[in-house]
């Protein structure tokens, strides 16, 4: 009885391993552990916010709206619980991926205004602190694009014969991937020009 058992789990195992569950498990797993890095960066940048617009407060107080602009979009991400499950939930993905656009938009638009108050930009703690936000900036880029080619890659599998008839039986659904114009938005790092200002000519003899 013990052996009939043994053979029978053997061709249960084989039998997923041809149906592929096993490779929809490894790619379900590896779009887990991309979201985990994209949500790290983000928080990353999130973290940087409160030092950036106190940095620029210190030398442009009359720019409140472009200030609370960011405050409030950082509050506004901070309060989505981002977990693995949002990747079976398609409208708190959206809600998700929305509350980051609108803080890019909100950074964007601060860094425009910094254009203007050449001592901001000249202050070291600025200048650290817009270092470190492009550099994170960077870093989400890549860490979405791992996410986009993963999800891409689950989402296929489970389409795909045999696959799809496990996936039906297992309960796994496709997961979302972030829009192309939310892509766009993203896509470039911010930059603040940083060079040294065109000296003065001097007064002709």
């Amino acid at each position: 009885m013990r052996k009939f058992f043994t053979v029978l789990a053997t061709l249960a195992t084989l039998s997923l391993t041809n149906c592929g569950y096993n490779v929809i498990q490894s790619n379900d797993e590896q779009v887990k552990a991309n979201w985990s890095e994209v949500v790290n960066q983000y928080q990353r940048r999130a973290d940087l916010v409160p030092n950036l617009v106190n940095s620029v407060k210190g030398f442009a107080q009359q720019e409140k709206d472009v200030l609370l602009g960011v405050t409030n979009a950082r509050a506004k991400v901070g309060s989505i619980q981002a977990t693995p499950e949002v990747l079976n939930d398609p409208a708190a993905f959206q809600k998700f991926q929305q509350a980051q656009g609108e803080l890019s938009s909100a950074l964007q638009r601060l860094l425009v205004v910094t254009e203007n108050y050449p001592t901001l930009k000249s202050d070291a703690l600025f200048r650290d602190l817009m270092s470190q936000l492009e550099g994170t900036e960077n870093r989400i880029t890549v860490a979405r694009n791992r996410y986009i080619k993963s999800v891409q890659d689950y989402n296929v599998g489970i389409r795909t014969f045999p696959n799809n008839m496990t996936a039906l039986v297992f309960g796994y659904k496709p997961k979302p991937n972030f829009t192309v114009d939310n892509e766009k938005e993203i896509s470039t790092a911010p930059k603040v020009d940083f060079g040294t200002p065109t000296p003065t000519p001097a007064p002709a003899k």
